[in-house]
């Protein structure tokens, strides 16, 4: 097959923050599929087509993006941030799963970017100098009580944590119920940042304490760090020790 499929990664907003080889792949596309938001941020350009759609859509973006390849069209899918983390490749070899044996073997990349937490974490300083971990808050796709003993035991391996999605309008409620959770588990002096439109001109960066801590102090736009046991100021920055105490 002449047509291909690489996922690619936007960064965290701010342009500098895209890979070279994502501009390189976005540069030799005839088709850019997508959230309308990160679609948005590709530049348009004669002979390349933009394919926005809404979100919670993302095996419909993927089958979409597999069958324009499958046409012989070069195809870039976008996420923001990495797809491989909580985005769009994920979706794609879902869809793929499901489809015509011989797209199989279609020529497919996954392109990494700067993730969220990554992007955070460095303007934070090092909160995740250590042992860490990822959870994604929305029960959107997975079930709440899940979420809550992924917590609990992530709290007591002593991880530091960044949370994705941590709180929407539709569940505004769960966030509040996450934080009682870390304070009954980790106690009220650890520290957690919440980081908000990172790399972008809106930024906002705030570390408190736990038990400071509120749920207003988050949103959708917002990646939140809670450190473990050992992680301290510096100053104005945050960091995780290499050495476990």
């Amino acid at each position: 097959m002449s047509g291909w499929v690489a996922v690619a990664g936007l960064g965290p907003g701010d342009e500098a923050l895209v890979t070279p080889e994502v501009t390189a792949a976005l540069a030799q596309a005839s088709d850019v599929v997508g959230y309308f938001p990160y679609v948005a941020r590709v530049a348009p350009r004669p002979g390349l087509t933009l394919h926005g759609s809404d979100n919670r859509v993302e095996v419909d973006r993927a089958t979409h993006a597999l069958r324009m390849a499958a046409e012989g069209r070069r195809v870039v899918v976008v996420s923001s941030g990495d797809p491989g983390v909580f985005a769009m490749a994920s979706a794609l070899f879902e869809a793929l799963e499901a489809r015509p044996a011989e797209w199989q073997e279609l020529e497919i990349r996954i392109l990494p970017g700067i993730t969220a937490m990554l992007a955070a974490a460095a303007r934070l300083g090092a909160p995740l100098g250590h042992d860490f971990c990822a959870i994604n808050l929305s029960d959107n796709l997975k079930p709440w009580a899940l979420i809550e003993r992924r917590l609990k035991l992530a709290a007591q391996a002593g991880f530091a944590m960044a949370f994705y999605n941590p709180r929407s309008k539709s569940r505004p409620h769960q966030f509040a119920r996450a934080l009682q959770i870390l304070r009954q588990e980790c106690g009220d002096a650890r520290l957690i940042s919440f980081a908000r439109d990172v790399s972008k001109p809106t930024e906002e960066l705030t570390t408190v304490t736990l038990g400071e801590a509120t749920p207003e102090m988050a949103d959708m736009r917002t990646v939140v760090i809670l450190g473990n046991p050992d992680t301290r100021r510096a100053g104005r920055h945050v960091y995780t020790p290499r050495r476990a105490e």
